[in-house]
């Protein structure tokens, strides 16, 4: 263990790793701070909170099962030439949930509920909210995985790389999702974003890589010039206030 510190190569790894899965880790941690604003006030940091601790065990489980995981790229079947492995099938899914679920909660916010919904058990709703949390982080964190497999063979870093990637989601997640309920224009972005990327899950798995740089710089963009307007809506309230 004492060499596995000394050696400056691991600390490279565990470096980079770990901004890697914090880079990816920024499409779960908007899509957390969705599912949570559908729950009561009250239970929003605890769904995060479990969500995020139940992810963090299947992540160490998933790493534990390197061959497994690795494994998931193999072909399991061809149609007309075109082959298709279990992670091109989780991605898949994954895409499909993904804009299914940011398509229905664009129309939550811009139409409303009809009020069915609401005579539904609050349990019932924060348990599938901590379940869609947990699930999510798999598919979101399984590439990064495989890659980690890819840059070092030190469980012992990816690992350490994944704790602290998820302190760091457990630390951001009520501030951005007090901003976005806050804001509702900040909402629909995050749910573009999300659209987005189920778009670039689709694409993964059909064999279609998006560059995720493409998508960060989009929204950033977005979110630049949303910050913008706000400030401006700001300062033109405050001088109205004055005046």
């Amino acid at each position: 263990m004492m060499d596995l510190l000394a050696d400056p190569d691991v600390w490279l790894s565990f470096a980079t790793l770990a901004a890697l899965e914090i880079v990816l880790g920024i499409d779960n941690l908007v899509f957390i701070s969705v599912v949570a604003a559908r729950l009561p006030e009250a239970q929003q940091a605890s769904a995060r909170r479990i969500g995020l601790i139940a992810a963090l065990g299947m992540r160490i489980a998933m790493l534990l099962a390197i061959a497994w995981i690795v494994g998931l790229t193999t072909p399991i079947f061809t149609i007309s030439g075109y082959e298709m492995s279990w992670r091109d099938l989780i991605l898949l899914g994954g895409g499909i949930f993904l804009l299914v679920k940011a398509t229905l909660e664009i129309h939550h916010t811009v139409e409303g509920d009809d009020g069915a919904g609401d005579a539904k058990p609050a349990t019932a709703g924060f348990a599938a909210a901590v379940g869609q949390i947990m699930l999510l982080d798999v598919i979101f964190s399984l590439d990064s995985i495989i890659t980690a497999v890819g840059m070092t063979d030190q469980i012992e870093v990816m690992i350490a790389a994944v704790v602290v990637a998820i302190g760091v989601m457990m630390f951001a997640a009520e501030p951005v999702s007090s901003f976005i309920q806050k804001h509702p224009t900040a909402k629909m972005l995050a749910l573009s974003f999300l659209l987005l990327i189920g778009v670039a899950l689709v694409a993964d798995g059909l064999h279609f890589h998006i560059p995720r740089g493409y998508l960060y710089f989009a929204i950033a963009f977005s979110i630049g010039v949303e910050v913008l307007n706000l400030l401006a809506r700001a300062s033109r309230k405050k001088r109205q206030a004055g005046g």
